[in-house]
């Protein structure tokens, strides 16, 4: 059963057309040399179960491990996997964001996914995420660790599920989202056109930056097992959660200028009205 009929009869909606479902995975790397050949391989095999024909696109950033990441795609491609690289020099750009926009369009495929390359994403549930969207019953599909379905797949300790808490709850306002952190999410090239010339590609959070940009609806919301690391150490430091602050503020920006700019005057003309009562 392909994997429209299977989501229709879930939502016991009208079984579309026949299709074969297709799919861009864009995975950006940085010095991710040991975990390229076994997400591959599981990514394959999970889509050949769910019969989606699916592309790989690697975006990998400049790195101690470039070489040999790319010596790995070519051998893996010469083993028929459907999977390419495109590697970019500091001069070219930088970053996880700007390597997944820049993905986005270098797919083939109208519906594109992007996952992390450390295997904290499994790679078998590409297919659960993917699904809404390949069936048309959603604008942007997420993984969520909060929802039915979904949880860790190791202990976090409670500092780190202090920050994460704290991140989404200041997301909140901007998108549907139970988990807008998670960097696991599924969308179409239709979808990401109405952010063109404003999706920020600075930072880490992109799947935010394009739910509320793009003012993706419906957005729904899958359940994933976010498992610990296996190889190369996390990207995350103090300077990312700095560019998270300002990318909250701009999203913020974009989506209730109109409504900030009201409370500003209502604000400066009540403190403008006390001012001369005490005065007076």
């Amino acid at each position: 059963m392909c994997i429209r009929d299977r989501y229709q009869r879930r939502v016991r909606g009208p079984t579309p057309p026949d299709m074969s479902a297709m799919l861009s995975v864009i995975v950006p790397t940085y010095n991710e040399t040991e975990n390229i050949r076994p997400l591959c391989t599981r990514l394959f095999a999970a889509a050949k179960e769910h019969k989606i024909d699916v592309e790989l696109l690697v975006m990998d950033d400049e790195s101690p491990g470039s070489g040999e990441t790319k010596r790995i795609v070519e051998a893996l491609a010469k083993d028929k996997f459907n999977i390419r690289i495109h590697c970019r020099t500091k001069k070219e750009g930088r970053g996880l964001s700007s390597a997944v926009l820049l993905g986005f369009e270098m797919a083939t495929h109208e519906t594109v996914l992007c996952m992390d390359a450390d295997l904290q994403h499994r790679p078998e549930q590409v297919p659960d995420v993917a699904e809404p969207v390949l069936a048309g019953q959603a604008e942007y599909a997420i993984g969520s660790r909060h929802v039915g379905g979904g949880g860790l797949g190791f202990e976090w300790s409670l500092l780190r599920r202090a920050i994460s808490k704290t991140a989404t709850l200041l997301a909140w306002p901007l998108t549907s989202s139970t988990d807008p952190m998670s960097g696991f999410f599924c969308t179409t090239k239709t979808v990401l056109k109405r952010g063109q010339g404003k999706l920020n590609p600075i930072g880490f959070k992109i799947a935010l930056e394009v739910a509320s940009r793009c003012r993706c609806d419906p957005i729904v919301d899958v359940g994933i097992i976010f498992d610990e690391r296996v190889a190369g150490e996390s990207k995350l430091s103090m300077k990312q959660n700095f560019l998270y602050i300002q990318q909250l503020m701009a999203l913020y920006w974009d989506r209730y200028a109109a409504l900030i700019v009201i409370a500003v005057i209502a604000i400066v003309a009540i403190l403008y009205q006390v001012t001369m009562t005490v005065l007076l």
